[in-house]
């Protein structure tokens, strides 16, 4: 198993992220190479609430143009996490 600090990169703030938290659900940006497992692990470890689901996907960078230079932004993976009733992460509160 991984350390949580390495699992989880950074929670996902959005207008879709905060329609997801009345539902009690939490987006978080994810190391590439996590599993679900893993990621219920760190997020139960670091904030303390119990966790029913998780649900991943794998987000492709878009190609970007500055003038003449093409680049890509780089691939990442995002993580739905379901809490339990009543159990909420207090980083996201306040938003």
């Amino acid at each position: 198993m991984r350390n949580p600090h390495d699992v989880l990169v950074k929670p996902l703030v959005s207008e879709k992220s905060i329609s997801l938290m009345e539902e009690n659900k939490y987006p978080f940006e994810v190391n590439r190479e996590a599993n679900k497992i893993e990621i219920k692990y760190a997020v139960q470890e670091l904030f303390k609430v119990t966790v029913i689901n998780v649900t991943t996907m794998n987000v492709k960078g878009k190609m970007k143009r500055m003038g003449r230079y093409v680049g890509k932004r780089p691939d990442r993976k995002k993580a739905i996490v379901t809490l339990k009733p009543g159990d909420k992460i207090e980083v996201f509160e306040g938003l």
